[in-house]
């Protein structure tokens, strides 16, 4: 392998795209906190849970490597773009750097980055395998993104109700995403949800979660953090998703996909209906 293909390798095993949305969420969590949006904070926080995202991917797929080798061929480790000793070594410097400006926030902040990194590191090794943890914890962890940005204007109060609803939706696609991980995962000795239950069983879990996480979402129009803007955005979003759930029953692969997009859109809504009750629209 050339050095521009460890490269690549490498930047493929943050999963980029995550990165940036795990950043936007923290960024949202600061706007709807109301905090001043240009301060060190604010950056520090934002920079910390992309870099600690990253790191976090990276040594998932070294301790998945054998699993991809059967369900995700094409990533970086299996197709010999990076070895797992480099992932390792590249994952720890990036935890490193997200532990250096997690030490610059507020008190909050900190302990939300501590309980995180040490979950990031825990979930492959100790519970991804348990049926429904590994998935409630991955939530937790992507829900936790709007408290961390809160947190780095110390408000966090505002964002309590994003956390909940995003660790809702994010419970749903990793259900889907381990029914569509079945077979290497059974090949791994893996006892994921699906495994445990059975897939049928497993994505009407799914389903209900996601019903009960659609049911709630006007609870932040009602408390007054979000405009009606909000509303108008995140009915099709909780559309999306909704029929994503339903989809997933027959393709697991399309379902948790378009519940990614759902969950993009419902991100929007939290955006721009803080923006509009910034600007006095009710």
């Amino acid at each position: 392998m050339t050095a521009g293909e460890t490269v690549r390798g490498l930047v493929e095993l943050t999963r980029p795209v995550n990165v940036i949305a795990a950043s936007v969420l923290t960024f949202i969590g600061a706007f709807v906190a109301g905090g001043d949006l240009a301060q060190f904070d604010v950056v520090a926080a934002v920079a910390a849970t992309g870099l600690a995202v990253g790191a976090g991917n990276a040594i998932n797929d070294y301790f998945d490597r054998e699993i991809d080798r059967i369900n995700q061929p094409d990533r970086a480790i299996p197709r010999g773009a990076v070895s797992p000793r480099t992932a390792l070594v590249f994952s720890v410097f990036l935890f490193g750097m997200a532990v250096a400006l997690a030490l610059m926030l507020p008190w909050q902040a900190l302990a939300i980055a501590a309980i995180n990194l040490v979950a990031l590191v825990a979930y492959t090794e100790f519970f991804k395998g348990l049926p429904g943890v590994g998935n409630a914890l991955v939530a937790y962890l992507v829900g936790s993104t709007f408290l961390f940005g809160a947190a780095a204007v110390e408000r966090i109060e505002p964002s309590v109700v994003l956390f909940v609803l995003a660790a809702i939706a994010t419970l749903t696609r990793e259900i889907v995403k381990d029914v569509e991980d079945v077979e290497g995962d059974r090949e791994e000795g893996l006892n994921t949800l699906p495994i445990a239950i059975g897939e049928r069983r497993a994505l009407q879990v799914a389903a209900a979660l996601l019903v009960a996480g659609v049911l709630a979402s006007p609870v932040p129009y009602v408390l007054g953090y979000f405009g009606i803007a909000y509303l108008v955005l995140v009915i099709p979003a909780d559309a999306i998703m909704v029929y994503a759930a339903y989809e997933s029953f027959d393709d697991p692969t399309a379902g948790q996909s378009k519940l990614k997009y759902g969950m993009f859109l419902a991100a929007l809504a939290f955006v721009v209906g803080r923006a509009v009750l910034a600007f006095g629209v009710t």
